[in-house]
């Protein structure tokens, strides 16, 4: 008797297709400015929406703080003008940068260049940032990072729940100020000068 030869069939190897998920489409500073994320604060960074919880009280009273302080110094010399929290600047085109500032100061021969409806296509020369408690390190220096690398000339970042600020400036130094000591306009804006403990009281 002959061997019996049987076929068993084996069911077909499915071929390896990758789950390619689709990237979002980049947007502009144009559809940010149309955007509606009602009770949020937005960005975009490199074409990417970046959606904040509003801050709380303490980081309100202390850019508001700073903010007229600023305000009232930057008027009594014209110097410029003085911008309140949240407006946003275009930092950078292709794919778009807009972000925005607790508060920020343009001087006056800078200042047509911010006359407008929409995001002004410039960074200011001074930009002060409030952390919040729930603020990473690593944003808050990515933040700086955009703000320097756009021209910014000095920003200021105030630490309310440690006390302190950090000065970084245009030619890559920076300082660590208690609050005993200043916040200075240095050659950016001549003759301001506000200590860190009167807008942290």
């Amino acid at each position: 008797m002959g061997d019996a030869h049987v076929s068993v069939a084996m069911p077909a190897e499915r071929a390896y297709v990758p789950v390619m998920t689709p990237t979002p489409a980049l947007m502009t500073a144009d559809e940010l400015l149309h955007l509606s994320v009602p009770d949020k604060c937005t960005e975009l960074v490199r074409g990417r929406l970046v959606v904040r919880e509003p801050p709380g009280s303490l980081h309100g009273l202390v850019a508001m703080t700073l903010g007229v302080e600023l305000g009232v110094f930057v008027r009594n010399t014209g110097a410029g003008r003085v911008f309140a929290a949240e407006t946003g600047f275009k930092l950078a085109s292709n794919p778009d940068t807009v972000r925005a500032a607790d508060v920020a100061f343009v001087s006056s021969e800078r200042m047509e260049g911010a006359r407008t409806v929409g995001y002004a296509a410039l960074a200011p020369d001074i930009v002060v940032e409030v952390l919040s408690p729930n603020d990473r390190p690593g944003e808050a220096l990515a933040k700086v990072a955009d703000w320097l690398s756009a021209g910014t000339k000095l920003v200021w970042i105030v630490d309310p729940e440690r006390r302190l600020a950090r000065v970084y400036r245009h030619d890559g130094t920076e300082a660590l100020l208690n609050a005993d000591d200043a916040l200075d306009g240095e050659d950016v804006l001549p003759g301001f000068s506000c200590l860190v403990a009167t807008i942290l009281a």
